[in-house]
């Protein structure tokens, strides 16, 4: 299917996800992006599944994005642009700079970088910035994962410090290590969502967090204390009580069973890729932060063998969904697109409606990516 066939200047013909479903017909944006009217029959989602039109979704939205095209976001420079480009090319239009547990001298550099590009991020043909996903380095020395071991309790001053060079989002932490829970009541009042991860802690620990302020999980199952009968542990404080908690869907973090045990239990379960600079890349040595990691046998390892984040981006993910797990489109799309946008409370994105930006992918019947709309424009 020729995308020109059905675009043109600031409107667009097709099947469109709204909030309210599909309708099949024609969507209109103004010279800043912003979409102005939506009109057309509705119709369901088998229709536009099987009617022979393109298929229009809001873009994919990414809250945990290291990587891709062989750049690591910890590398400072151009790293992130490259990074955001490549993902774009795959259908997201926004992202969370994502770094990684360094010294304080090596998140100043990368934070400096990041904050160059969100000033500019909307004006290129890049993915959109949000902000930054500090992933650690306030975070359990026994659950480090494939993050580097730079491990040490939360400091408010330099939390400050990385926030005056881009803003942070979203902090991922170890509720239980140091003082750290004493903390997220006042991370939260400074407009940081707090995500639990890379965690040891209990379900008990789990869930003063939440009523402390947390709002999610990072990478769910991974990096953290599993569920037991007995012992719920950090899974069951998520499966028990979490509104958000992000997951990966690359079918090789976590089992297909227990991701739709996680979107049955979580109302606003969403997908991330976690993705590292081997994304986009064939097999070999890329760099995570300080690590070097192995694109091999269809994931990024250690040299042990750890997983260190993944190759995924959120076009197959969404695939993954559906063809895989046997999502519908819409609720497929909530989970790579709204519910992060949700989230994070950003109203104008991560959804097909009137003032909201015109950030949309357009797929074929298969599901195939066949372009990427950045505030209206094609990329």
């Amino acid at each position: 299917m020729s995308v020109s066939s059905i675009t043109s200047k600031n409107n667009i013909k097709a099947n469109i996800l709204t909030p309210n479903g599909f309708i099949l017909g024609q969507m209109r944006w103004d010279d800043e992006g912003r979409i102005s009217t939506i009109e057309g029959q509705s119709i369901s989602s088998e229709q536009a599944r099987n009617n022979g039109q393109a298929i229009v979704l809001p873009g994919f939205i990414d809250l945990h994005v290291h990587g891709g095209a062989g750049r690591d976001i910890m590398e400072g420079g151009d790293a992130l642009e490259k990074v955001a480009q490549i993902h774009a090319s795959h259908g997201t239009t926004s992202i969370l700079a994502t770094t990684m547990t360094a010294p304080k001298d090596d998140l100043t550099e990368a934070f400096k970088a990041i904050g160059q590009v969100m000033q500019t991020s909307h004006q290129s043909k890049i993915a959109h910035v949000l902000g930054v996903h500090l992933e650690g380095p306030y975070i359990s020395e026994s659950k480090l994962g494939a993050q580097p071991a730079f491990a040490r309790p939360v400091s408010l001053s330099e939390i400050n410090q990385l926030n005056a060079l881009a803003t942070i989002r979203l902090i991922t932490l170890a509720p239980e290590a140091d003082n750290n829970l004493s903390l997220i009541s006042q991370l939260c009042e400074q407009g940081i969502k707090v995500q639990l991860g890379h965690t040891s802690g209990s379900y008990e620990q789990g869930v003063q967090a939440l009523q402390a302020g947390a709002t999610g999980f990072t990478h769910l199952f991974n990096a953290m204390s599993g569920l037991h009968h007995r012992e719920p542990g950090m899974v069951g404080a998520a499966l028990a009580h979490a509104q958000y908690a992000e997951i990966i869907p690359d079918l090789l973090h976590v089992h297909e069973g227990a991701i739709k045990v996680a979107m049955r239990a979580i109302p606003s379960c969403y997908c991330v890729t976690d993705s590292t600079a081997a994304a986009g890349m064939p097999d070999g040595e890329y760099s995570l932060g300080r690590h070097k990691v192995y694109k091999c046998m269809g994931g990024v390892r250690l040299k042990d063998g750890t997983l260190a984040g993944s190759t995924l981006c959120m076009d197959q993910a969404f695939k993954n969904l559906v063809n895989v797990l046997g999502f519908d489109l819409e609720q497929a799309s909530l989970r790579v697109s709204t519910f992060a946008a949700n989230h994070l409370g950003v109203n104008d994105r991560g959804r097909l409606q009137k003032n909201a930006f015109a950030d949309c992918v357009i797929l074929n019947q298969d599901l195939e990516l066949q372009d990427t709309l950045l505030q209206g424009k094609t990329f």
